[in-house]
C-alpha cells in the first residue's frame, strides 16, 4: 500500500515575487513519516514518484516535511531529508545554483555575528574547510538574478541530529554522505525552489 502526503495544492508565490511551480504530491513506496516523528536511522535518499511530474534537474525544498527533492525524468525524484532554517530566518523563493565547492570555507554573515556575537565573532575572518566546518563536505551556493550570491547554501553537516529540524541560519543541510551524493548530481545553473513554511497541515 502506497502512503501519500499531499503537500502543495495551489500555485505558490515565493519571497520577492518569484512564482513557484505546483508540486502536488509524492508517493514513496517505503511509506511516509510524519515530520514530528524521530528522524530515521537510514538517511539515504529514496526514489519517489510525483503525482504532478516536474521538469527533471530541479531542486525543490519543502520545509514542512524537511525534504529536498531532486527531480528526475519520468515523473520521479530523489527525496533527501534535510534540516532547514529557523522560522524567522528561513527564506522562500526561486534561486539557481551559482557555484559548487568541495569542503568549502565558511564565514558567518554580518547579521549572524550581530545576532550571536559570542558564538560567531571569532569566525569573522573565516574558517577553513574541513570535517568541523559548518558547511560540511560540500556546498551548493544559491544565487538570484540582479543579486548574485544570496548567502543561502545547501550544504553538509556532521551532526545528523540536526536533520529534520528547524536549526540553521536560513540554509538547508544534509548529512555529509548525502550532500556528497547530491553534489555529484546537481550541475551549476540548476533551478532551486524553496517553498514557504506552513503550507501543510500539522501531522496528527
Amino acid at each position: 500500500m502506497i502512503d501519500r502526503r499531499r503537500f502543495l495544492t495551489t500555485s505558490l508565490l515565493g519571497a520577492g515575487g518569484f512564482a513557484l511551480p505546483t508540486l502536488l504530491s509524492a508517493q514513496d513506496t517505503t511509506g511516509e513519516i510524519a515530520p514530528d516523528e524521530p528522524a530515521p536511522m537510514d538517511m539515504s535518499p529514496k526514489l519517489v514518484r510525483l503525482d504532478n511530474p516536474m521538469p527533471a534537474g530541479e531542486i525543490h525544498v519543502v520545509p514542512d516535511v524537511f525534504s529536498l527533492y531532486w527531480t528526475l525524468p519520468n515523473g520521479e525524484a530523489l527525496r533527501y531529508y534535510v534540516g532547514v532554517g529557523r522560522d524567522a530566518l528561513y527564506i522562500s523563493g526561486e534561486f539557481h545554483v551559482g557555484a559548487k565547492k568541495e569542503w568549502p570555507s565558511w564565514t558567518p554573515t554580518k547579521d549572524m555575528i550581530e545576532r550571536e556575537p559570542d558564538h560567531y565573532a571569532k569566525y569573522a575572518d573565516g574558517m577553513p574547510g574541513g570535517p568541523d566546518n559548518p558547511l560540511g563536505a560540500r556546498a551548493l551556493y544559491l544565487f538570484q538574478p540582479q543579486i548574485g550570491d544570496t548567502f543561502l547554501r545547501i550544504h553538509g553537516t556532521n551532526k545528523p541530529d540536526t536533520i529534520r529540524r528547524d536549526v540553521s541560519n536560513g540554509c538547508a543541510r544534509l548529512v555529509n554522505d548525502q550532500v556528497i551524493d547530491l553534489y555529484e548530481r546537481v550541475p551549476v545553473g540548476s533551478k532551486v525552489f524553496l517553498y514557504e513554511k506552513g503550507l501543510l497541515p500539522k501531522a496528527t
